[in-house]
């Protein structure tokens, strides 16, 4: 695959799944041929909003569809294990939206199914793709602030969502961690790597899944990282990293921003800010295109979105859970 166009299918018709349709477009070299839902209606209704040839009332359907390169997996992540291995185990390559999925455990068998396979296998974290977000990384690995001393991230929503909502229901991994915290524990790690020690406190809904979650993250170098999420309160969603010799500031929509400051001891702040030209700071394009090169250069897993940092972040989201103590059905106590 170097030059052909890339054959999408989408798995689910939810939000996000229309919103990666949509931004399928701006990639001439992209092509949506298939999309699946458990109601063959709501796939068809997709498929005719988005002028896409075959919709399947059935996720097998999609997944032995021969002339599908790769499906994004949009389901909410309760599902994310079944959905992605089913297609993996079928020879497609798999988009999985974030969270990765509900553990570690589930995590690590898609992964080792993956690669058995040989198959494409990658975590859509478009917060790593995005141009800015590379950008600030490079500037940190570089050591434009020096030895990184701490992180500080934060998502929240102000709600307030009813019982009745996905967020609240334990059986779809409901709750503020895995839908909002994996952003700022993402970031976090993007920059520092895995940590050594995990502390947290949250708040419980009466389901059982967490309202908000604050959590201090370590590392040996003696960094430390403090993340928030939240579906109780509205957040900055604002990220800072600092360094022994200076400071990174993004000071809203820390995971596609469109602009962020650095500051260095002894000189005046630089703003950096989105280029125009990569399109709207939401698109999930460059996600896609990356997938897009991955797959055409014959590799089976993304240098951007590595598979050992998407099984290390799960691993830490385990952690804070342990500590706050959600459980999901059929995780056991």
């Amino acid at each position: 695959m170097s030059s052909e166009r890339v054959r999408w299918g989408i798995l689910a018709t939810g939000g996000i799944a229309a919103a990666f349709a949509a931004d399928l477009v701006d990639l001439p070299d992209a092509e949506v041929v298939a999309v699946a839902s458990r109601s063959e209606e709501s796939a068809k209704t997709f498929a005719e909003r988005f002028g896409i040839p075959r919709a399947y009332g059935e996720w097998g359907a999609l997944a032995e569809d021969e002339d599908v390169d790769v499906v994004y997996v949009a389901t909410p992540h309760s599902a994310h294990r079944a959905a992605a291995g089913l297609c993996l185990e079928a020879g497609r390559g798999v988009l999985c939206e974030k969270a990765f999925t509900l553990n570690a455990r589930e995590a690590e068998e898609l992964v080792a199914l993956a690669r058995r396979h040989g198959g494409f296998l990658m975590e859509a974290m478009w917060m790593y793709c995005n141009p800015l977000v590379r950008r600030l990384k490079a500037l940190v690995d570089d050591g434009a602030i020096g030895e990184v001393r701490t992180v500080q991230a934060d998502f929240g929503l102000a709600g307030p969502f009813p019982p009745s909502h996905r967020l609240r229901d334990p059986a779809r991994g409901g709750g503020a961690l895995l839908d909002l915290g994996v952003y700022p524990v993402s970031f976090a790690q993007l920059l520092l790597g895995e940590p050594s020690d995990v502390v947290a406190r949250a708040v419980l809904s009466e389901e059982g899944v967490d309202l908000q979650t604050g959590a201090l993250l370590s590392w040996e170098s003696g960094a430390l990282a403090s993340v928030h999420c939240s579906i109780s309160g509205g957040t900055p969603v604002s990220a800072s990293v600092t360094g022994s010799e200076g400071r990174i500031d993004i000071p809203h929509g820390f995971f596609f921003p469109d602009r962020f400051v650095l500051h260095r001891d002894g000189r005046d702040p630089e703003e950096f800010t989105a280029d125009p030209a990569a399109g709207p700071r939401n698109s999930l394009k460059h996600e896609a295109a990356e997938v897009m090169r991955a797959l055409r250069a014959g590799e089976t897993e993304s240098p951007l979105v590595p598979l050992d940092g998407t099984l290390a972040v799960m691993r830490t989201l385990d952690a804070i859970r342990e500590r706050i103590g959600v459980r999901y059905p059929g995780e056991g106590r």
